[in-house]
């Protein structure tokens, strides 16, 4: 493979960086296939540019807009994945580990696609909460806000997943609205840059709104300031580093750190051989040693059983480490490829015999290669320690390889006191087919962990395992893990933007956040809200209808024809003896019927489909003899596509005392 010359992206062109330029090596051959270095960039112009021309133009679309260029990435990347998968067979993945990294990448970028089409407004303002009443009269009030933040997302990125680390990063980055510096870990660096390369010709993003360093950071971190982000993934030291640097604590600037973690995974007293959670145990985690030469933040690193058990653990993972076919992951057969570098591999050879010390390797050989040559190649190690009490360094040391120890527990308590001593950690899984095993291992361990699998029988068919992070779920961990969140969809968002509380009118607050609050205006008109398209729309825009008595007739034919006769509606004695009511009531759904008779416009028009009730609330009960009206106010509108959006309604149904009887939110289908 001819070596290649990696290039830095800054202020929207490339450029090679200047001075002595580190070499790169193949995992699999030890040739050099990549030079790389970032001198004579100018971090503090990089930053600037990000600040100045890429932020404006990110914040300047809205989520919907942000969402449809995510997915346009990911699309970038899977048109061209056999060109990353090519490059990644030289760090030492295999087919199915690249497959994780490259199409798992692209996967978390359609999925914060999706998640901010269907869960953002197609806005530039996201609300978080309930307006919040502050003066009796109604007319201040307060709502919570989020806004971008208008510096820049610095992403420092590990060598395992030189793809998905990235994308997963940048995700919820861009579509926050927030510009991001990139730099990936040097080991895999050739693959990485090739991925960005791809987004970067896809001409999808604004300008500024991508940046990437092939090399160290210089002074970038000189220049960082209270709006901007920085992502870390990697070793604790590291980590611990960047985050105590003065300028860090100066400008109080955010750091998300996703660092080293002593993974557990449990087999639970109730799973002994013979039953389908041992098997899935014993599979498990040779699983998560293997995969990626187990290098994953994710992967178990200390698995523990009962302690009658622990033999017929180790004979089943030494029977499953040995079918293990260690060599080039091109060739067929080959189910685990080399770690990323010679280096990580001497790394990983060093903390094993650190382990040693306290615990006997009981399968693999961790000073010899399994494959003649000069890669990086490295057998399974499974250690055990019969006192892991006794044995810190099973708690303390984390091997980034293909390296597990197992040891035994007594009871509960302790399998729960042992998972926590790693001391906060991204991933736990627990076997068991005993849901009180599972809630008190939640309630004892939850804290010390960022993400609890519990598998059995049932659920192992289409689980994604012990080790996948997940972009609709968090990902990071407490303690040695680093104490930060990363993804779980909108909550991931949200690292990038900032929680302002607003304080106003009713009326000033819905015009900023475009979405109408109780208390704004609600202007009416003689065009039905039904017969008007979402463009014609506006906020606020309500409907008053006409009333309707209801009477005990309405009541028991409702009753009958639906089934409900539940006491309150057609017991009069029981009702009154009941301390919410007075008497027989309307049913709460013959409520909402005929709310939506009144409000309805039944003609074939903009509205296409109702597809949902949410927050609804029955306040004043609606006794025989009562009239009932509603109010339907347009409260947000959101185009999804050129066919449809979503126009949410605030219905409010009153008594003719003017009492509310039911609130809601009405979600429609809209022609827009």
């Amino acid at each position: 493979m001819k070596t290649q010359t990696l290039l830095n992206y800054a202020q929207d062109g490339w450029h090679s960086g200047s001075g002595g330029l580190a070499e790169v090596a193949s995992a699999v051959s030890g040739e050099t296939i990549a030079v790389t270095g970032s001198g004579g960039l100018d971090f503090r112009a990089m930053l600037d540019h990000a600040r100045k021309v890429g932020g404006p133009a990110l914040r300047g679309l809205t989520f919907h807009e942000r969402a449809h260029m995510l997915k346009a990435l990911g699309l970038a990347i899977m048109a061209r994945k056999e060109e990353l998968y090519q490059l990644s067979y030289e760090t030492g993945a295999t087919r199915a580990d690249g497959w994780i990294d490259i199409e798992g990448g692209a996967g978390t970028l359609f999925s914060f696609s999706s998640k901010g089409r269907r869960e953002l407004p197609n806005s530039r303002i996201l609300v978080d909460g309930a307006m919040e009443p502050l003066s009796k009269g109604g007319t201040f009030v307060g709502q919570h806000v989020f806004t971008p933040l208008q510096g820049v997302a610095v992403h420092i990125n590990a060598f395992n997943f030189p793809v998905w680390g990235m994308l997963e990063k940048l995700g919820p980055t861009l579509l926050a609205g927030v510009p991001a510096i990139v730099k990936p870990a040097s080991a895999t660096g050739y693959v990485a840059e090739h991925a960005f390369r791809i987004m970067i010709e896809a001409n999808i993003l604004p300008p500024g709104a991508l940046q990437l360093i092939m090399g160290g950071v210089g002074d970038l971190f000189d220049h960082l300031t209270l709006q901007d982000v920085v992502s870390f993934t990697g070793s604790a030291q590291t980590a611990m580093k960047l985050q105590t640097h003065p300028v860090m604590a100066r400008e109080s600037v955010r750091f998300i750190a996703e660092r080293d973690s002593l993974n557990a995974s449990i087999l639970g007293p109730d799973s002994g051989p013979g039953t389908p959670e041992f098997d899935l145990f014993v599979r498990e985690v040779a699983r998560e040693m293997t995969v990626k030469a187990g290098q994953k933040c994710t992967a178990i690193r200390r698995a523990m059983a009962p302690a009658a058990h622990i033999d017929a653990v180790e004979q089943a993972l030494r029977e499953r480490l040995g079918k293990v076919r260690i060599g080039d992951p091109r060739d067929e057969g080959v189910t685990m490829g080399a770690l990323a570098s010679r280096a990580q591999r001497d790394s990983v050879r060093s903390a094993v015999a650190e382990l040693a010390r306290s615990a006997r390797i009981v399968s693999g050989d961790p000073d010899s290669s399994p494959v003649p040559g000069n890669g990086a190649f490295l057998s399974p190690i499974l250690l055990r320690t019969d006192d892991p009490w006794g044995s810190a360094a099973v708690h303390d040391v984390e091997a980034f390889g293909p390296v597990s120890t197992i040891m035994p527990y007594t009871d509960l308590d302790d399998a729960i006191a042992l998972a926590n001593r790693g001391m906060g950690s991204l991933a736990l899984s627990l076997f068991t087919f005993d849901a009180a095993v599972a809630e008190d291992f939640v309630l004892g361990a939850g804290a010390y962990h960022g993400r609890m699998v519990i598998l059995d029988r049932t659920s192992a068919g289409e689980s994604t395992g012990h080790g996948s992070p997940l972009p609709v779920l968090v990902h990071g961990g407490p303690g040695r893990a680093g104490g930060g969140e990363e993804m779980g969809g909108i909550r991931g968002v949200s690292h990038y933007m900032q929680r302002t509380a607003l304080q106003g009118s009713p009326a000033l607050l819905s015009s900023i956040v475009k979405q109408w609050l109780p208390g704004a205006a609600k202007p009416t008109g003689d065009v039905h809200p039904f017969r008007k398209r979402i463009s014609e729309l506006d906020i606020g825009y309500t409907l008053e209808t006409a009333g309707r008595t209801v009477t005990l007739d309405d009541i028991e034919h409702f009753a009958a024809f639906t089934g409900d006769t539940f006491y309150a509606h057609m017991d009069e004695e029981a009702a009154r003896a009941n301390p919410i009511f007075e008497g027989r009531v309307a049913h709460g759904y013959l409520i909402l019927s005929f709310a939506a008779g009144l409000f309805v416009d039944p003609a074939p028009g903009p509205v296409l489909a109702n597809y949902g009730l949410e927050n609804l609330r029955f306040l004043t009960p609606l006794y025989p003899g009562d009239a009932m009206r509603v109010e339907l106010t347009v409260k947000s509108k959101s185009v999804r596509n050129e066919e449809m959006g979503e126009v949410r309604w605030a219905v409010f149904v009153f008594n003719q005392k003017d009492e509310i009887v039911a609130a809601y939110d009405l979600l429609t289908m809209n022609q827009p």
